[in-house]
């Protein structure tokens, strides 16, 4: 599995505020479940570092800002740097999710051999996509980029794409974008120096997809994001980019909106 680094977050409810690793704990008492705001589009994200870096939560929501200008828009990132399956059976974030009418859920952290010879369970991923659709959510699977020279993007999105079929899931091509992305522009870091997490581009290049995957909106073109400290003349590259790799399927977006 892929060396995390830690970081300390927080989440953005109040109720449910942590910070730590591997483990977070549980709140006194679950939060309330807040009341839909009409027209209200409420992002949750579930992950680790590969989702906490760079801020790409926020540059997705501000990709749906700037699709629909006056739409209120939230984000929270679930606390803590669990895996899926570590997930589930933390209290916290099973609270989370029944703490407010989410309307997307991003899932990231399904764990999966980095060699390729072990096979990790993938039903913990599968039993959060029916608590979110449960909850009347629609749940985006989120499979991570490739290492930087290492080719496995064909394996990390199949086996996310195994899930999504059997859960009629949305997922993301998130890995195909980062392979479309570094053949056109060779020079451009989409990598952290660890070669693991996401640059500025890399996490900005998810976010147009997973964007785009869970609204259901082409990207087309747009104003730079302010949350990226990505030239703009290089983000309307990315953007492209991802419009592109979307284009391109595959098939198993067939559940996306």
């Amino acid at each position: 599995m892929r060396t995390l680094r830690l970081l300390c977050v927080a989440a953005l409810l109040p109720a449910l505020a942590a910070c730590g690793g591997a483990s977070s704990s549980a709140p006194s008492a679950p939060p309330p479940a807040s009341a839909p705001v009409p027209g209200e589009r409420a992002l949750l994200f579930y992950g680790n570092s590969h989702t906490q870096f760079n801020e790409l939560p926020a540059l997705v929501a501000e990709l749906f800002r700037q699709a629909s200008p006056g739409q209120p828009v939230r984000v929270a990132v679930a606390p803590g740097l669990l895996f899926l399956d570590e997930r589930l059976s933390d209290s916290t974030s099973r609270t989370l999710l029944d703490s407010a009418a989410w309307s997307q859920v991003f899932l990231q952290a399904q764990k999966y051999s980095s060699s390729g010879t072990v096979n990790y369970s993938t039903g913990e991923a599968k039993a959060w996509i029916r608590l979110v659709k449960a909850r009347g959510a629609t749940p985006v699977l989120f499979p991570e980029w490739p290492r930087r020279g290492v080719d496995e993007s064909a394996r990390i999105y199949g086996l996310h794409e195994g899930i999504a079929r059997a859960e009629a899931a949305c997922l993301a091509p998130v890995p195909q974008a980062f392979d479309r992305a570094a053949a056109a522009l060779p020079a451009l870091a989409l990598h952290a120096a660890d070669g693991n997490h996401s640059s500025p581009a890399g996490a900005l290049l998810a976010a147009y997809v997973l964007y785009a995957s869970a609204s259901g909106q082409a990207l087309g073109s747009g104003p730079a994001l302010v949350t990226s400290p990505v030239a703009p003349a290089l983000q309307a590259q990315l953007r492209q980019l991802a419009a592109q790799s979307l284009a391109a399927g595959p098939a198993a977006r067939a559940y996306c909106p």
